[in-house]
Parts: structure tokens; C-alpha cells; sequence
């Protein structure tokens, strides 16, 4: 982590709360921190973005160097692995003062990577940090960190129903040595990336014990033999290079006892030590996107004229301007909520909490961006603005890190057993 010139916590900002529950304030430096991301953001990337563009349409699969002149801006003043928790690897930041910080970020689709908090690395440093061993670390965890390297996170698969983890077909066949790893993946973001180092790779490692007991988490070097990249996919038309979605199959790939992660069979105790966090940095940059559309939508409204009068003071604008609003406001205090609770409580305690923005945040920025672009016209499906990318990627949240049929399932689950307690402890 490069040093930073910034201020020592200091308590300067007064809290609020949602049912009750006070959150924790916003230390000076976490305030100062987001206000530096937001003008990073702002003044350069948002500027930047269609150089980016035009960079990536001339070559693909080659990483724009104007991203990495952001990078090596970003870690020279120290907003640099903002995300983690640790104190020497990380800022020290709370989940919810980098939720704040993430909002920032979300502004722009490509704004996360140049401070070395894009997914899906943030989520695989975190793997290695809380439960990667001494080894592991120092192989992956240090070039990540250093922004050296970029990875990739594997686990769902075309044949499958994926929003049912337990039905991947991908194993981990004991051999002398190590381990086979068989796979077929899709959806695998971060592998087309030209720095892509590592795979963090979820399979079935036995049939025997409870379900969520039989899968194991591996690293795989990019570089190992019997990796095919199939095919990078797009979404809505976007193929989102130099990063990329890919299809990937992993035939034969020896995996040494030392890159299992944490130990055979606790696959899914590591994914839900994964998620919680990650979950709410989705839903937080989502927040974000969905600001940045209801800007291009008030000023859309106050350029053009139809039917005699400016599009702001057609009533039907304003209903569209007010409901983005208050659905904005609504998504980032949950979000809110749900960080301050893993906080205070851990991941587990938060875990519907974490659920509900899930599903609330993307339908939320969805909602809010086709509004813009209804407000824009033809021009809003056009390449000229960023809402149709927006809105991919918005639709995009739906689905990955669960569908919203799992998490909607989910906290059906919890409100009816909350309901039951309540009800026995009534009478």
C-alpha cells in the first residue's frame, strides 16, 4: 500500500439511521478519501472515457495505457486497494465508509480498476487474505495487491442450472501429487485480460457428506497447461475488453495440494465469506451509475423543447425525475444499513440485509437508467452517451453473484421464521 499524505481518523461527521439502528459516522479521512475518488473519477476518468473506448475499439485485448497512467496516478497519491479492511494491505476503511467510496467509483463502468478495486480481484484478494495460505499470499495475493497482476473467479457453467451451486459438474480428482482439475466454465470476467495471473476455480471434490461440504476452491496459474479460453461473450452486444467474459475449459489441470484454498470440501464456507462484502461494493457502484443517470437526465430535460415548453416541466418528466429520486435514496440506505451490520456484527448477521440490496439496488439503477434513456431518445441507445453501457451492466447485476429469485427465496425464508420466533415469544 503507497503511503498516503492524508489526515489520521478523526470523528468529524454525525450519523444516521434506518429503524433505529445508528451508523457508524464517516471518519475525516474516510470523507477526505471519497472526496479525492470523486474527483478522480470525475475530472479524469469520466473525461477519459472515450479515449478508453477508442483505445480498446483500435486493439481489443490490450490493456489502454491510459488506464494505467490512471493506475499509477491513483497509488501515487494513495487511493489504492481502498476496499480492504487491513490497515498495512488496505486503507483500514469500514465496509461502510468504503461504501461510500465505491458509490464514487460507480460513476463510471471502468472507474474501479484504476484504483485497483474492480471486481473480480477485489473479491479474490480477499479470499487470499482471509483465508489463503502464508505460500498462497506471497505467490498472488503481493502482485495483486501491487497491481501487477489480474485474476479471474470461475464457477459457473453452461450445462447447469448455476443459481443451484451445488449442481456444477467441474472436479477435483485426487492424484498422485495434487489433483485433476476437469471443468467447463462460462461468464469466467477477467479472464481475456492481457494481466490476468491467476483462476480461483470452484469443483466438486467428493460425493459424500452435506451438499455444501463437497466443493473445493483452487488457484490456477494462467499459465497452466490445459486451459482453453472457448470464446470471450458479450452482453447486450458489449464484450467488455480488454477485461472480457469468457467461456473456459480446464482439461486436465494438475492442481498441487498447496493451491487449495483454506482445505478440500470448504468451497462454499469461502464463497460466503466472499460475497457479503462484494456484494455490497456492487450494489454501492450501481448507486452510483444510477446518480450519474439522473444527472444526464435533468439536464436532458432542461436542453430539449417538445410541444412548446422545456422536457423539465412536463409533468410526466418530473414523475420520472422524482421516483429516481426517492428509489435512489431508498437503495443507498439499505446498502447502508447492510454495511454498518457487517461492521458491527460480521457477514453472517448481515446476510439477509445483504440479500435485499441485492436484489433492490440492480432493479433499482435498471430502473433509473431506462428512464434516462427514454429521456434522451434515439440518443440514449447510441454510443454517444454511457446509458445504454450502464444498462447492460445494471441488467448484468440480476444475475451474477446469484439471481434475484435466490435472494428474493432467501429472505422470504428469514421473514417467515422471524415472524414464527415472534409469534411464539408473543404468546
Amino acid at each position: 500500500m503507497t503511503t498516503s499524505p492524508l489526515p489520521s481518523h478523526s470523528i468529524t461527521h454525525s450519523s444516521s439511521s434506518v429503524s433505529g439502528v445508528p451508523f457508524s459516522p464517516l471518519s475525516e479521512r474516510a470523507s477526505q478519501i471519497r472526496d479525492l475518488v470523486r474527483s478522480f473519477v470525475r475530472d479524469k476518468v469520466i473525461v477519459g472515457e472515450r479515449a478508453f473506448s477508442s483505445a480498446v475499439d483500435a486493439d481489443r485485448w490490450v490493456k489502454p495505457v491510459i488506464m494505467e497512467e490512471w493506475k499509477a496516478e491513483a497509488k501515487s497519491q494513495g487511493l489504492w486497494n481502498l476496499f480492504l479492511p487491513d490497515s498495512e494491505l488496505g486503507a483500514g476503511l469500514s465496509h461502510l465508509e468504503y461504501a461510500h467510496i465505491a458509490e464514487e467509483m460507480g460513476w463510471s463502468v471502468i472507474a474501479s480498476e484504476a484504483f485497483n478495486c474492480s471486481a473480480p480481484d477485489t473479491g479474490n484478494m480477499e479470499v487470499l487474505w482471509r483465508y489463503g495460505s502464508e505460500s498462497q499470499r506471497e505467490r498472488f495475493l503481493t502482485p495483486l495487491l501491487a497491481g501487477e497482476i489480474r485474476s479471474a473467479f470461475a464457477m459457473t457453467e453452461p450445462h447447469v442450472a448455476s443459481s443451484d451451486a451445488t449442481n456444477m459438474e467441474a472436479t477435483l480428482t485426487p492424484v498422485e501429487g495434487g489433483y485433476k482439475l476437469n471443468a467447463h466454465k462460462w461468464w469466467t470476467t477477467g479472464a481475456l485480460d492481457p494481466h490476468c495471473g491467476v483462476f480461483i476455480v470452484m469443483a466438486k471434490s467428493g460425493e459424500e457428506g452435506p451438499r455444501h461440504q463437497r466443493h473445493s476452491m483452487v488457484l490456477v496459474p494462467r499459465d497452466a497447461v490445459g486451459i482453453e479460453l472457448v470464446r470471450p461473450l458479450h452482453v447486450f452486444g458489449y464484450d467488455d475488453a480488454p477485461s472480457g467474459h469468457a467461456e473456459v475449459k480446464f482439461t486436465d489441470v494438475m492442481i498441487p495440494k498447496e493451491d487449495v484454498i483454506l482445505g478440500v470440501g470448504r468451497g462454499f464456507e469461502i464463497a460466503q465469506g466472499r460475497l457479503g462484502p462484494g456484494r455490497i461494493h456492487h450494489c454501492m457502484r450501481l448507486i452510483g451509475l444510477a446518480e450519474r443517470a439522473l444527472q444526464a437526465m435533468c439536464a436532458r430535460s432542461n436542453e430539449r423543447v417538445a410541444f412548446g415548453k422545456p422536457l423539465a416541466e412536463q409533468g410526466v418528466v418530473r414523475e420520472q425525475i422524482a421516483l429516481s429520486r426517492m428509489e435512489i435514496e431508498q437503495a443507498r440506505l439499505l446498502t447502508h444499513q447492510a454495511a454498518d451490520t457487517i461492521d458491527r456484527y460480521g457477514n453472517k448477521a448481515a446476510r439477509h440485509q445483504v440479500a435485499m440490496i441485492k436484489v433492490v439496488a440492480p432493479r433499482m439503477a435498471q430502473g433509473v437508467i431506462d428512464r434516462a434513456i427514454q429521456i434522451h431518445g434515439g440518443a440514449g441507445l447510441s454510443e454517444d452517451f454511457f446509458l445504454a453501457h450502464a444498462f447492460a451492466w445494471a441488467r448484468i447485476l440480476r444475475l451474477a453473484d446469484g439471481p434475484d429469485e435466490v435472494h428474493i427465496a432467501s429472505i422470504a425464508k428469514g421473514e417467515l421464521r422471524a415472524q414464527a420466533k415472534r409469534g411464539m415469544d408473543e404468546h
